[in-house]
């Protein structure tokens, strides 16, 4: 490429650290790093114009888990492991808001609300309620699920819900925008448009092979999350998520953030519109891609759903649609690791990015000595 000079000198020549990736993870690792060490020469790299895979594309839920989500998680964890699991969120959550502020992320803490599509379901969740609440209690010193009545008025669902008191929804533009800005000005570099297609690890140096460029950097950090296994062999998969949004709705009287069908499909309320998505339950082989995009199948079903469960008698018009790609795999727990003397990573996010995001890229920050 027709680089000059100046542009070689001042970005690419000399770069102590460089992070893959400038969603959630990738910022919050950057200014720890910062932090940390105050002269360093920090390099962000980010494929997109703007933060691709879903720190930009998410619906904005400042949540640790649904109570049918948690139980469904001890079921291939031990209460041990879904108590930490909560905690990480929470820890991030507020490292979220601290490093960031609610007002400039515009946090509201509404409450999140589950809604079943079947009375057994209902039962099957309220039986574990307690326990639940009770494994919790150390963490919040209240009780986190508690039972409401159908106050909005949604149609084709049990006449209760179960609430999480402590559930919160942010701005997801409005949060990176500041990301960005808190990153740009500690005098890290974001270069976009640059997609790193390997690496290699030469002594103490790491040559970093991308579409424009090939340069060395003293250590690599990668946060690409969903993209992950285009440049690691590590155990996450990409996931799609597809979303839509109505336009603006005249006297809306939804206010919080609400689950359906086990967390498979949520919404909220923003700017008097409705966000929506979910459905890749509908096609899990289907949805397992790093193309961004939507299908009839699921976006077919979101509409049915908004139309006939949860704005029945309302008159409602999409405005616009999008999808987002996480990172997943057999467990929740994030993977934080060294994965060679100068090549870390901090990945598989489980669709929780908004809740340990921070917290990830702070421990992937954390593992140089």
């Amino acid at each position: 490429m027709n680089f000059s000079y100046w542009e070689l000198k001042e970005w690419f020549t000399n770069v102590d650290f460089t992070v893959v990736g400038s969603g959630i993870v990738g910022l919050n690792c950057a200014l720890q790093l910062r932090e940390k060490y105050p002269k360093a020469k920090i390099l962000v790299l980010e494929k997109g114009v703007l933060p691709q895979g879903a720190s930009t594309k998410n619906a904005g839920f400042a949540c640790f888990g649904s109570l049918s989500e948690l139980i469904d998680d001890l079921q291939t964890h031990t209460e041990e492991e879904v108590f930490n699991l909560v905690k990480k969120r929470c820890e991030g959550l507020q490292l979220l808001r601290t490093t960031l502020g609610d007002n400039k992320i515009d946090f509201q803490q509404n409450k999140g609300y589950e809604l079943f599509l079947t009375k057994e379901l209902y039962e099957s969740c309220l039986n574990k309620k307690e326990a639940i609440n009770k494994l919790l209690q150390p963490l919040f010193n209240s009780d986190v699920f508690t039972v409401e009545h159908n106050k909005f008025n949604f149609q084709n669902i049990y006449k209760n819900y179960i609430t999480n008191n402590f559930e919160g929804q942010i701005d997801t533009g409005k949060m990176a925008a500041k990301l960005l800005e808190k990153v740009l000005s500690s005098g890290i570099k974001i270069i976009n448009n640059i997609q790193v297609e390997k690496f290699i690890e030469n002594n103490e140096q790491v040559e970093v092979e991308t579409n424009q460029i090939t340069f060395n950097t003293k250590k690599l950090f990668i946060a690409t999350n969903g993209f992950a296994n285009q440049l690691l062999n590590e155990s996450v998969k990409p996931a799609r998520a597809q979303v839509l949004i109505t336009k603006p709705i005249e006297n809306l009287h939804i206010k919080g953030t609400f689950h359906l069908d086990k967390g498979y499909y949520y919404f909220r309320n923003i700017d008097d519109r409705i966000l929506f998505g979910g459905g890749r339950n509908l096609d899990f082989k289907g949805e397992k891609t790093i193309e961004f995009g939507q299908t009839a199948l699921i976006q077919n079903k979101l509409e049915e759903i908004l139309k006939t469960t949860i704005l029945p008698n309302t008159k409602v018009e999409i405005e616009h649609r999008w999808s987002g790609i996480m990172g997943v795999g057999n467990q929740k727990k994030t993977i934080v690791k060294q994965l060679s003397n100068n090549v870390f990573c901090g990945v598989r996010l489980g669709g929780m990015g908004v809740a340990i995001g921070s917290l990830v890229g702070k421990e992937l920050a954390q593992l140089v000595n």
